[in-house]
């Protein structure tokens, strides 16, 4: 799905506006079209509804804002040791399978689910500035393993010119509060 698509936005948004949306196709088609057209027009309501259901269940299964706070206030005083094994158990609660690499090459993590390879790096979450060598690294390091994805993990997002040249070439970027999501899980 594209990321700025119809569908995409309201997976994104609060759950009611997606049911909003429905009831509103629903009442505009049985008001302003003849009764016998009207209920076929109301069924292209059920993509809304069925998109509102779908972000109900994600919402309801998120962490709090609070929590995820509270995970990255703990992440900043982790070790890198527990920092990598909380990292692991939430990627494996996602479903993936992960491996440890040395921190040779410029990734610290292979994560794969069907079929998928994701290649990370984390080794410098706490780092104030992130600049362009550690995303150089991690790019070399998911090309030379063939991988679907690339990601960087920060507590602190990267500068500028480092975000937009990560953009570029299809890094990932994962910080803030997105990271705080992710370890909320584990």
């Amino acid at each position: 799905m594209a990321h700025n698509s119809l569908f995409a936005i309201l997976l994104r948004s609060r759950w009611w506006i997606s049911i909003a949306l429905a009831a509103l196709v629903t009442l505009v088609s049985t008001a302003l079209l003849p009764k016998d057209i009207a209920p076929f027009a109301a069924i292209t309501a059920l993509p809304f509804f069925g998109i509102g259901c779908v972000a109900a269940w994600r919402q309801l299964r998120a962490p709090s804002p609070a929590k995820v706070e509270q995970a990255l206030e703990i992440a900043a005083q982790q070790s890198w040791r527990e920092f990598a094994d909380r990292l692991d158990r939430a990627w494996q609660a996602e479903g993936y399978t992960v491996t440890r690499l040395s921190d040779k090459d410029g990734a610290d993590f292979v994560l794969e689910r069907e079929g998928r390879t994701t290649v990370a790096s984390a080794r410098r979450w706490k780092a104030g500035v992130h600049g362009m060598e550690p995303l150089r690294a991690l790019l070399a390091a998911g090309q030379a393993r063939d991988a679907a994805t690339v990601c960087y993990l920060s507590l602190q997002p990267p500068a500028e010119n480092a975000a937009a040249w990560a953009k570029q070439q299809g890094i990932a970027l994962i910080s803030g509060k997105d990271l705080g999501f992710l370890l909320a899980k584990a």
